[in-house]
């Protein structure tokens, strides 16, 4: 247990420390782009004393590495400023916005975690068969194709041609929960869509990969019949690159949905973090961009522990 814990403070360790670099990079990157803050927000006609007075009020006439350093307190305790444009607290713009991206996360990944599971287990039971060249086509087809182009295909099909769907996504307080969902149906599907054809090939890959090993081949001398052989022996012993790769992809549920959000203008932290970047509302995109770096980043050591936690050789290293 003490190992275990050790392991686990470890990635804890780094993870933070990893997101403290990335912290440094988004900070001074947003530092080095061209142009002067105060004059974006005021305009071209603003005068001397009123850019002054900005530049004080919004600290620009500190050094950099102390309004960094201003900024990660800040940011430590939820506390990311104040809006360029509009005035509001960051936290105020993108609380319920980044609430709105994890539910439309958890709706493709309840979908798309159980699905991509299961048909990489069929796949790997009918190796080499129509069934697993077809699957294995559609989907790379599925991985190759950008978001948005499905998400245009998606919205062609589904909503332009029968209306079964909403090709905008837009949100209201008044909407129940079967509203939100038939709503929100066509982006949790084009994210299904592209993390399930994942999913599915590392898992077959992972099981196919087992099917080799002794006790494999002793379990079917025994006569065990082929799902048997798969879901008692191969698939608890796959789980550790299963877990791994679902964390994963979760990450991405999360980190890559902007793309998405912004084909059906759904309101959520993406289309917030690209609203940002085209008014130069500077602390909203350092707010999105260490979220989305954050969230990444737990998902990864969630997959870490995951993987120590289902595969005693990674508990127990020699």
């Amino acid at each position: 247990m003490g190992t275990l814990l050790f392991l686990i403070a470890k990635r804890l360790f780094l993870g933070l420390l990893t997101l403290l670099v990335i912290s440094v990079i988004i900070f001074f990157m947003v530092e080095l782009l061209p142009g002067d803050i105060a004059e974006a927000v005021l305009g071209m006609g603003a005068t001397e004393e009123n850019l002054a007075a900005l530049r004080k009020q919004m600290g620009l006439d500190q050094p950099a590495p102390v309004r960094y350093l201003n900024w990660l307190s800040g940011a430590v305790v939820g506390d990311f400023g104040t809006s360029l444009i509009s005035g509001e607290r960051v936290t105020t713009i993108i609380g319920q916005r980044f609430m709105n991206t994890l539910f439309l996360a958890a709706y493709a990944a309840v979908i798309a975690v159980p699905f991509a599971i299961t048909l990489g287990v069929i796949v790997a039971l009918l190796r080499n068969t129509l069934f697993d060249r077809v699957a294995n086509v559609v989907t790379l087809t599925s991985i190759s194709s950008p978001e948005f182009f499905l998400g245009y295909i998606l919205i062609l099909y589904f909503s332009v041609q029968t209306g079964m769907f909403p090709a905008i996504s837009s949100l209201n307080a008044d909407m129940t929960f079967l509203e939100l969902l038939h709503r929100t149906f066509l982006p949790a599907l084009t994210l299904v869509l592209v993390v399930t054809a994942h999913m599915m090939r590392m898992t077959r890959a992972a099981i196919i990969n087992l099917l080799a090993s002794p006790y494999i081949e002793m379990a079917r001398l025994k006569g065990m019949p082929p799902w048997k052989v798969i879901v008692k022996h191969a698939l608890p012993n796959a789980w550790a690159p299963i877990i791994n790769v679902v964390a994963l992809n979760l990450a991405y549920l999360i980190t890559g949905v902007v793309l998405v959000e912004v084909v059906f203008v759904y309101p959520g932290i993406g289309q917030s973090l690209v609203d940002a970047v085209s008014k130069r509302d500077f602390p909203v995109v350092q707010a999105c961009c260490l979220i989305f770096a954050a969230t990444f980043i737990l998902l990864n050591i969630a997959a870490d522990v995951g993987a120590i936690l289902t595969n005693p050789r990674l508990r127990h290293p020699k």
